[in-house]
């Protein structure tokens, strides 16, 4: 990764199989391309990071998940995430990166249980939601999408103290926006990324992915998940993360 350009172009392949998508994860390498182009890797430096004790809700959103209904759901629709994270427009882009191969190959990884989706549910619909890939207990953030105010908001700030509960200290945000910054993240030196994702990697995975799944009732009445003495400790963690970082 020493060898990516200043702008962290590091090569270009005609390969996006899974094994190839996995491998690069696990040394910080990530594909971004658009239709036409060849599989373009990258290493980014400085690296967009969300270290998870970093969290932060601001009181607009903290009101949010007290207050609305809404259903958080985990890997019950990844294909539809990721088709959903590639037809929202964005501001910058022309047309996504998020291809045919690209979906198909992530697709293969969900089915590997590498690859998850997190997602914000209302009266039955699919409303907004994120996925990405867990290697070990490091987590690499790809896309997320909103059809209603909030929707995606709602799933990555469910997601984050779920895995702080879990010995995961970073989040893998790729590069800079301002709306990832909003939440607590930074840019920090690549060589510092790795040595934490190498760390991270080797620990073992995270399987109680379904532990994430929380329903609120909306305008304050069921609160958020409690804590219940006969469930496992990480999920007690959970809870307590995620009240702490509403107040």
């Amino acid at each position: 990764i020493e060898h990516a350009l200043p702008d962290g172009l590091l090569c270009a392949s005609e390969d996006l199989s899974p094994e190839r998508v996995f491998t690069a994860y696990r040394e910080g390498i990530f594909p971004w391309f658009s239709p036409g182009q060849p599989v373009l890797w990258w290493s980014l430096d400085p690296r967009m990071v969300l270290h998870t004790s970093e969290l932060r809700i601001t009181r607009a959103l903290a009101k949010t998940l007290r207050n609305r209904a809404y259903e958080v759901r985990v890997d019950s629709a990844f294909e539809a995430v990721m088709r959903a994270c590639g037809s929202v427009p964005r501001e910058g882009q022309n047309g996504t990166w998020i291809t045919q191969s690209m979906i198909q190959t992530y697709a293969a990884l969900h089915a590997q249980g590498i690859a998850h989706s997190v997602e914000t549910w209302s009266e039955g619909e699919l409303i907004g939601g994120l996925y990405g890939l867990c290697i070990g207990r490091m987590f690499y953030g790809e896309s997320m999408f909103s059809k209603v105010t909030d929707a995606s908001k709602i799933a990555f700030a469910h997601l984050v103290p779920f895995l702080a509960a879990r010995g995961c200290t970073q989040i893998d945000c790729q590069m800079y926006t301002e709306h990832l910054a909003s939440f607590g993240a930074r840019e920090i030196d690549r060589r510092d990324f790795v040595a934490e994702l190498k760390r991270l990697i080797a620990l073992p995975p995270i399987d109680d992915w379904q532990q994430l799944k929380h329903h609120n009732h909306g305008n304050g009445r069921s609160g958020m998940i409690e804590s219940h003495a006969a469930e496992p400790p990480p999920q007690n963690q959970y809870a307590a993360a995620l009240e702490a970082a509403l107040k």
